[in-house]
């Protein structure tokens, strides 16, 4: 059941954040246009999904962080913080729609000054943004969220998406042929790359963008990132689901369920990992990795049992004896 006095008045939320979620959501819509109109591609996908894909992802980050920043102490080091990761959103998104306009990459170029510029400016707005997200994570690891099931799945998503967006840094790498590009003369002004084991640019899923044909950091990266939403959806849908099942109306129950789905939504994203640094893709899994899938999914489905099992033996042990 949620509890709705325990959830802050809106006029709490950080209003950078907000402001950045108001000024970016347009651009979904905005995008999504230019997808039908504007025929052209970028590295083997449609030029405007990436400009879609960034402004649904920033609008539903930003309002995750504004709505948490109420939970937070209002301290400098906060207050400085949270601006400094709407400005950073708001930088990044302003280049990448920026270089889509001029036709032109804008993750890894380094082809011209201009690109490289812009490019060295996203990087740093990307380490920057990190870092004032581990600063206000380190705080709300240390506050409650609600009740305890959300407070819980706050915090485990708050780690699992610091550990998600630092799998971009692993983008930034230069792969083997570009390293060997730059002694041989055919340097073609990329460094880094979202694909392991062909160069990017190869074909695609829809809408997602990911490749069919080798493995793709950015699965990992999305997944992980967007735990911050995932698992308190879960604490919320088991709050909700507490009307029509019993077991479920103890909080200490939610709270070992969120816990449960917190350790699987991690291992989903090291699973998502490990099998993008094999180079696989998503879309072709050998059988060594639908195993581990297969086990984890076991795992966790299990883990989910023993707990409901365990709640309903001690409310029957609870229970006065009948005479």
């Amino acid at each position: 059941m949620l509890d709705r006095s325990r959830w802050p008045d809106t006029r709490e939320w950080h209003r950078p954040l907000l402001l950045v979620a108001a000024v970016t959501a347009p651009f979904v819509v905005i995008s999504l246009a230019a997808l039908l109109l504007d025929g052209r591609e970028l590295v083997g996908a449609p030029i405007w999904l990436k400009p879609f894909k960034f402004a649904v992802s920033i609008v539903i980050y930003a309002l995750t962080w504004a709505w948490l920043y109420a939970y937070l102490p209002r301290t400098r080091l906060v207050r400085w913080s949270t601006t400094i990761i709407a400005a950073m959103l708001a930088i990044e998104y302003v280049i990448i729609v920026g270089q889509v306009v001029r036709g032109r990459q804008s993750h890894f170029n380094v082809a011209t000054a201009l690109d490289a510029a812009l490019w060295a400016t996203m990087a740093t707005s990307i380490v920057v943004l990190w870092l004032a997200n581990l600063v206000v994570a380190g705080y709300l690891l240390r506050r409650k969220v609600g009740g305890p099931p959300l407070t819980w799945a706050v915090r485990a998503g708050a780690v699992i998406s610091l550990f998600g967006a630092a799998v971009a840094f692993l983008m930034t790498r230069p792969t083997a042929a570009q390293r060997a590009s730059f002694s041989d003369g055919t340097f073609a002004g990329i460094i880094g790359g979202h694909s392991v084991g062909v160069t990017d640019g190869g074909p695609i899923m829809p809408v997602t963008g990911w490749s069919t044909t080798a493995g793709d950091l950015r699965i990992a990266h999305f997944v992980g990132l967007h735990a911050l939403q995932a698992l308190p959806l879960v604490a919320v849908l088991l709050a909700l689901l507490a009307g029509r099942v019993a077991v479920l109306r103890a909080e200490e129950v939610r709270s070992r369920l969120v816990v449960v789905a917190s350790g699987g939504y991690a291992a989903l994203t090291l699973l998502t990992l490990w099998q993008a640094l094999r180079g696989q893709p998503v879309t072709s899994l050998d059988g060594l990795t639908l195993a581990a899938f297969a086990v984890l999914v076991v795992l966790v489905a299990a883990a989910a049992v023993a707990v409901l099992a365990t709640s309903r033996l001690d409310r029957e042990r609870e229970r006065p004896a009948v005479r």
